[in-house]
């Protein structure tokens, strides 16, 4: 079969896809998952994490013979973290590909955009697993968005309870300047407030940068015992480097969308010990936990070689979420899928339970905090 002619066929297959509204035709064989993910830019070590953790579970399943007969085929486009990106990417996958699901996006302002242009209620179509903890895409309500992790104003309460609890209370806060960095800044704000406490001193970065000079020097001014990293990979590990020298022994705690081997890799020969970072899964390398062993023997299969991590962790739950969805469907359509996924009460996805129903979609409220050594493993 000439390219042209296999070109032809699958616009035409996409076509009777988008005209029934269905994932395919009378005998189609995929069923159409989107992603757009941050595979470029600041953030690209946790988008490839991110797409390989729903890539690994889709290859299995497909392994099996696919769900109700039909194979997953997991359509992936770069984004570069970069918020007009995902809305074309989104739209692109919806018109053009017919995905049926949006699975693992990150950026919370990313998303608000989805949001505030209605691309998700217009196409009315769920997004699963989202790495973001953002409270405006919980609050208020939204149908069309289920989180299997935590928020950050859930990380921050815990952060906060842990340091107040041994007596530091003089505590600032590094915030990347988007809608990401103002909701975690909140969630600390929010989390001090019962206490009659507020941030010491809180100072911004720009997004997509790791230009953090100007905030490190203001915080360091002000000599908080600990600072709140609401912060990605890259700008953390610069103002771990760059805090460190004027601040030894100041405790640096981060909310969870970082990567430890990362940030020690980054950061080169700077002491990571006293950096504490939020969790929002279980330990990936659990023994005692049925889907982390489920996961690593996946990963081992079809990752290429990878290594384990809490950020393909979590969305490789994600991913037996949407799974499970996929299979309670009673028909391969995006409404039936919202359906399913709203019926998902206490799923137990292998020793982490994620809980929805017709007006909650915020899966799990886990929160679990993790130190660093100096060569970026995890103490527990």
């Amino acid at each position: 079969m000439t390219n042209s002619i296999a070109r032809g066929l699958h616009g035409l297959l996409r076509l009777c896809m988008l005209s029934l509204g269905l994932l395919g035709c009378a005998q189609a064989q995929t069923i159409v998952i989107g992603q757009s993910a941050p595979l470029s830019g600041v953030l690209a070590e946790t988008g490839k994490d991110m797409v390989l953790g729903g890539r690994i579970y889709f290859e299995h399943i497909n392994s099996q013979g696919g769900v109700n007969g039909r194979k997953i085929e997991h359509v992936v486009i770069d984004d570069g973290y970069d918020v007009e990106r995902t809305v074309s990417n989104t739209k692109e996958l919806l018109d053009k590909d017919g995905a049926i699901a949006l699975f693992g996006y990150a950026g919370t302002g990313n998303i608000q955009r989805l949001l505030a242009d209605k691309v998700l209620a217009h196409a009315g179509v769920a997004m699963v697993g989202p790495y973001t903890g953002g409270e405006s895409l919980r609050t208020p309500y939204n149908p069309y968005i289920f989180h299997i992790r935590a928020g950050y104003a859930d990380e921050a309460a815990v952060m906060v309870k842990l340091l107040t609890a041994v007596g530091i209370n003089r505590i600032g806060v590094m915030y990347q300047d988007d809608a990401f960095g103002m909701a975690g800044l909140q969630g600390v704000i929010d989390a001090l407030k019962p206490l009659g406490l507020e941030p010491t001193v809180s100072a911004s970065y720009a997004k997509n940068t790791d230009d953090v000079q100007t905030a490190v020097q203001t915080i360091a001014a002000k000599q908080p015992q600990a600072v709140i990293l609401i912060s990605v990979n890259k700008s953390s590990a610069a103002f771990l480097s760059k805090y460190r020298v004027l601040s030894p022994s100041a405790q640096i705690f981060n909310v969870s969308v970082v990567n430890p081997k990362v940030i020690a890799s980054i950061a080169g020969n700077v002491d990571t010990r006293g950096f504490s970072i939020a969790q929002v899964v279980p330990d990936p390398m659990s023994n005692a936990l049925p889907a982390a062993r489920e996961y690593r023997a996946l990963l081992a299969r079809y990752g290429n070689g990878a290594e384990p991590s809490y950020t393909s962790f979590e969305e490789f739950l994600a991913a037996k979420t949407l799974v499970e969805g996929l299979k309670r469907a009673k028909a391969p359509t995006r409404a039936a899928l919202m359906a399913a996924l709203e019926s998902l009460e206490k799923l137990d996805l292998g020793g982490y339970t994620v809980n929805f129903g017709p007006n909650n979609r915020r899966g799990s409220k886990l929160v679990e905090i993790v130190s660093i050594s100096k060569d970026g493993k995890v103490i527990r």
